[in-house]
């Protein structure tokens, strides 16, 4: 744990080059962000020698973004974090039963779980232009697997049948297709929703319980606190 504790203040540095793109206000279009040679130099001192790499492939995908659809933004994100992260569960990768990693953390640890996954796509969609009201992160089961599991939920409208983003699959489906996984409930920075068989659901508040890991992390964006 103490190793742990001692690594996640290392990546404290790396965490506040980003935090006024990612933390959740409102949408940031056209802003061109770009990681110097510092920044670069301490992620390769504290991320590995490949995570230079990482990190400015992530910089060239948002700032060089000529998608013509928000469906073309979501396969090029989909495929950004699916084909370079590898899923690790918290427990092996921080040592605890359940962490919430920032977009920085994740693309240093080059690693992470499902939420990592679906927290990822979202703060990167956002930062190419997708609207946030289009864009959930959902809780759902995966009824195979008989596993809580996050994926990130794409709605082209309000009421409309969404896409889902997966860390298991690399296939953007409808949620009609995804019999695999049954729905819980469903937040943004603009509230929590209840579930709803293939639909948005009911809005349900933002204070609940069960936001209080996406309040967290936000409010650790937001500090520069990992």
């Amino acid at each position: 744990m103490v190793k742990h504790l001692k690594k996640n203040k290392l990546i404290l540095s790396l965490f506040a080059v980003f935090v006024c793109l990612v933390i959740a206000a409102p949408v940031i279009t056209g802003t061109i962000f770009r990681f110097d040679k510092d920044f670069l130099k301490k992620a390769e001192e504290k991320c590995g020698k490949e995570a230079p790499v990482r990190f400015t492939a992530w910089e060239e995908l948002i700032n060089n973004d000529k998608s013509s659809s928000d469906q073309e933004k979501l396969q090029k994100v989909n495929h950004f974090f699916n084909s370079r992260i590898l899923f690790v569960s918290d427990i092996d990768l921080w040592g605890v039963q359940d962490y919430w990693a920032a977009p920085l953390e994740f693309l240093c640890k080059k690693a992470g779980d499902c939420e990592d996954f679906a927290i990822a796509k979202y703060f990167t969609l956002k930062a190419m232009g997708v609207a946030e009201e289009k864009l959930n992160i959902a809780y759902v089961k995966a009824i195979q697997l008989n596993i809580a599991h996050m994926v990130l939920t794409y709605y082209s409208e309000p009421g409309a049948e969404p896409l889902v983003l997966d860390n298991l699959i690399d296939s953007i489906d409808p949620a009609s297709r995804r019999t695999d996984l049954m729905p819980v409930f469903s937040f943004n920075g603009s509230g929590l929703w209840t579930a709803k068989q293939r639909g948005q659901g009911k809005l349900a508040g933002s204070s609940s319980d069960r936001l209080k890991p996406w309040q967290g992390l936000l409010q650790k964006m937001s500090e520069n606190k990992l």
